[in-house]
């Protein structure tokens, strides 16, 4: 028996269909792309299913319309038919020429920056011997208190006003034996108990003489080695692979800050642009490593390059205004152990610029990513929605990182706050101080940067964000799975 043809059987169909429900004017605008998924739909289907051939009932049965792989993955304004070869439209297609136009430039303003970079660490590379102190140095040694009691000052005071101190020595000239220290009690003195670990320095004189040795301090490393043990394991808990990449950066940075920051300025190099040049490479090498190399992060590095030059700016213009000499207590010992002159306000500028650097590009990052996830939950959203969107999330993140910033110099200065509170001077008097004003221009130079690089890294990431192709979201790729699945089950 003959079997009837099923395309006129379908047309026989079909036909009534149309004529009972006229189709509106914009439904035939959509038609061809509504076809053609339908089509690219039942193709994947009989490609991944063995499907046998459809019936007349089936052809009659209009498929329902297929949001999740067209509308979800065709960029906005994208209601040109596509062709029907390609069996998916997850969006794959490539960048649209705004976006590579974008991608151009942030490589054209950062390819010279990483050269210049570059170029300043060769050009402020340390070479030849680095100085070293004038004073002899004394060999450290490890030991334990083995017993304390009270002891004189001086043989046969009677005052009783010192402690004597039992060590045993783990190293130096006489590792194993017992030496006996007197060490003074006093306000400003630590207190030693049996069982502590401290450190044990020798002058370089005669072996069995009490007094070639002094006990200087504390031995910390078990304590200190535990806590970085605790820190690490934390990262890695929390960030899993981004935690390791987090960890391998800070070994970078203080790689960087060791074995090139500090050197070059004993070595007689401007303090600034040796800070400046650290700074720049400690953010190239720290953001990318751990954030990957995209334009997502090239706008955080763009947006920290901008504010840190800022910083540097502001930095040298107020302390020049201030009459900042950068000589603390600190610095004035520095002098004097190198016995050699060194450009203290430069150092006093170079603190500033590092120091700013781990708050900066906390934020940069932080408002880049805001940017792009608010551009993946409404890819309509356009550069001017985008910033205006961004700078609310980021006015909530600057006032909170600007009070960061004020506590933490704050808390590091707490001693020498303490030290003018009691000392009965005037406010004006104790704030326009070296110490104070040098902690004040700090503060708010830092805090300028800090303010500044919200409005700019949010306008270079709604800029980037807002001609990018908004990524699929996974979710939405699984429900595309589903639903075929479910096309291709109804099928059989």
């Amino acid at each position: 028996m003959a079997r009837p043809d099923p395309s006129s059987d379908s047309r026989r169909h079909r036909a009534p269909v149309r004529a009972a429900h006229p189709v509106p004017a914009q439904d035939t605008a959509r038609a061809p792309v509504r076809d053609t998924a339908r089509a690219a739909v039942r193709n994947t289907a009989r490609a991944t299913v063995r499907v046998p051939p459809e019936t007349d009932a089936e052809r009659t049965t209009p498929l329902a319309p297929v949001p999740d792989e067209t509308a979800a993955s065709t960029p906005p304004g994208a209601g040109r038919e596509q062709p029907s070869g390609h069996g998916h439209g997850h969006g794959h297609g490539p960048a649209s020429p705004a976006s590579r136009r974008v991608r151009l430039l942030l490589v054209g303003l950062l390819v010279p920056c990483a050269l210049a970079t570059l170029v300043g660490m060769v050009l402020l590379w340390p070479s030849g011997p680095l100085p070293t102190g004038t004073q002899p140095a004394q060999q450290v040694f490890d030991a334990e208190v083995v017993a304390a009691q009270a002891a004189d000052c001086s043989p046969g005071s009677g005052d009783r006003g010192c402690a004597g101190l039992t060590l045993r020595m783990d190293g130096g000239p006489l590792p194993g034996r017992d030496l006996v220290q007197v060490v003074p009690v006093e306000p400003s003195t630590p207190r030693f108990a049996v069982g502590d670990r401290v450190r044990v320095a020798w002058s370089g004189g005669a072996a069995t003489d009490p007094g070639s040795y002094q006990v200087v301090d504390f031995q910390r490393s078990g304590p200190l080695v535990a806590l970085a043990v605790a820190f690490a394991l934390a990262v890695l808990l929390l960030g899993r692979w981004r935690g390791l990449a987090a960890l391998v950066a800070l070994g970078m940075s203080l790689v960087v800050l060791v074995l090139f920051v500090l050197p070059a300025i004993l070595a007689g190099s401007s303090p600034v642009w040796v800070a400046v040049v650290g700074a720049c490479l400690i953010m190239f090498v720290v953001l990318y490593l751990t954030h990957g190399l995209s334009a997502r992060t090239s706008t955080a590095v763009l947006g920290t390059l901008a504010s840190l030059g800022l910083i540097a700016l502001l930095s040298a213009v107020f302390s020049a205004l201030a009459r900042l000499t950068g000589l603390d207590d600190t610095t004035a010992s520095l002098i004097a152990t190198l016995g050699a002159p060194i450009d203290a306000r430069g150092l006093l500028l170079a603190g500033i610029v590092i120091g700013a650097l781990g708050v900066l590009d906390d934020v940069t990052v932080t408002q880049t990513s805001a940017v792009w996830e608010l551009r993946a939950a409404n890819p309509a959203l356009g550069a001017r929605a985008l910033f205006a969107a961004g700078m609310r999330i980021g006015r909530d993140h600057v006032s909170s990182a600007v009070n960061t910033l004020v506590l933490a110099y704050a808390g590091a200065s707490l001693p020498l706050m303490l030290l003018f509170t009691v000392s009965g001077r005037g406010p004006g008097d104790v704030l326009t101080s070296q110490d104070v004003a040098t902690e004040i221009v700090r503060t708010l130079v830092g805090s300028i940067g800090l303010v500044a690089s919200v409005p700019i890294t949010t306008g270079l990431a709604a800029l980037v964000a807002g001609r990018e192709e908004p990524a699929r979201p996974e979710s939405a790729r699984q429900e595309s799975g589903r639903s075929l699945g479910r096309r291709a089950r109804r099928a059989r």
